[in-house]
């Protein structure tokens, strides 16, 4: 059995895969929490196994399930990222699709996605919907908790009752995430960055934010004056307004880049023009203009050194809804260059001539993503295809 380490804690826990399953004897939601898809993250870990224990000491009925599932063990008892490729970035579907090849060699972590793989199988066999899957993770700079999430309407309108800044876009930036993988299914997923890896605040943050979503979902009742009380410590552990962001810049590192991050930088900071921030073996790596900073990298591992978001006006959150209810995509296959991929209308074709002259916010709007390019052109996914959100039209939340 693993043991995983933590440095904030000073203490270790030995864990399996499932670190905890509740069931109740009422009907409800199934509700499943992952910690550790990077093994130098436990704070998810612990936070879940004293969740689970303060459950079960109390003895709390539950409705539904709630599962606790740890992600990379052999990375997490070496206190390591990950062993030879990022486990948060190989669900992509030619991997998938070679899982189970013998005649494959696959990584350490390749394994790890395939352990993974079947045991979201035989949950979706033997549980019910409506499903909740979230992410548990830290950073290695200094940051406020934080929400990440794939822009579907179906993901905006579930994590819009957190009381915390919310990032959209990432899924065009950064592919072959676990949870992209299952918001391709249509269910609600996301991830939560509770802050740096090795502060016990990480640790104590991602307690409340469990407890709170648990009570959203109805998997533990409570009553309107509790759940506030829950929701005001989720909003107490964040300084950054509650508001929806988006990226729209990636620094990728590349293998002989030599990328170290300038100190003192944090999550949400803005920066001024002309800002030194980073270096690389090209040079000093300064802003152009007034920036805001997201997810700078202070840590060895990793392939994106910083990103660049900006705030998302209301306005045009409510205009994407309304054309996204309204299948304003549609007319989209009225222009030149733009053809639905396939009869299923999965996703859309664009030319990348004719996108040249159509901006990203116009695609975004109505809720595609680019996810794959060639020399001619570029393929364009929308989350809405696949949400399943009639399963959820009955919840409270909803």
């Amino acid at each position: 059995m693993p043991e995983v380490y933590s440095k904030a804690l000073g203490s270790s826990l030995k864990v399996n895969r499932v670190l905890g399953h509740l069931k109740g004897k009422e009907p409800g939601p199934t509700v499943i929490f992952f910690g550790g898809i990077h093994g130098n993250e436990p704070a998810g870990i612990f936070a879940l196994d004293e969740v689970l224990q303060q459950l079960q000491s109390k003895n709390i009925a539950i409705k539904g399930e709630f599962f606790a599932i740890a992600g990379n063990l052999p990375a997490l008892q070496k206190s390591i990222r990950f062993h030879q490729e990022d486990l948060n970035r190989i669900w992509k579907p030619e991997r998938i699709a070679q899982l189970g090849d013998k005649s494959s060699l696959e990584s350490d972590d390749a394994k790890e996605m395939q352990q993974l793989m079947k045991l979201l199988n035989q949950l979706f066999k033997k549980t019910r919907p409506p499903y909740y899957f979230i992410d548990l993770h830290t950073t290695s700079g200094e940051t406020d908790p934080f929400i990440v999430v794939n822009d579907s309407l179906l993901n905006r309108k579930f994590v819009s009752n957190y009381p915390l800044p919310t990032i959209l876009g990432i899924e065009e930036y950064l592919t072959g995430a676990m949870l992209s993988y299952i918001n391709e299914l249509g269910y609600v997923s996301f991830g939560y960055e509770s802050g740096q890896h090795d502060h016990t605040m990480a640790i104590k943050k991602s307690v409340d934010f469990i407890k709170y979503t648990l009570a959203l979902t109805g998997v533990v009742s409570v009553d309107e004056t509790s759940l506030a009380a829950l929701k005001n410590k989720v909003a107490d552990s964040c300084k950054e307004p509650h508001t929806f962001y988006e990226i729209y810049y990636q620094h990728k590192i590349g293998p002989q880049d030599c990328f170290d991050m300038l100190p003192g930088f944090v999550n949400f900071q803005k920066v001024p023009k002309d800002k030194p921030i980073a270096v690389n073996g090209q040079g000093v790596i300064k802003t152009t203009k007034p920036r805001q900073l997201f997810m700078p990298l202070y840590q060895k591992k990793g392939s994106e050194g910083f990103y660049f978001i900006r705030e998302i006006p209301r306005f045009f959150l409510w205009l994407s809804k309304w054309l996204r209810k309204i299948h304003a995509d549609h007319v989209l296959t009225l222009l030149p260059g733009l053809k639905w991929v396939d009869k299923e209308k999965s996703a859309l074709m664009v030319n990348r001539n004719v996108a040249r002259f159509m901006a990203k916010p116009v695609f975004h709007l109505l809720g595609y993503r680019t996810r794959f390019f060639d020399k001619d052109h570029l393929i364009i996914r929308s989350r809405e295809r696949n949400s399943k959100e009639k399963e959820y039209i009955d919840e409270k939340w909803y």
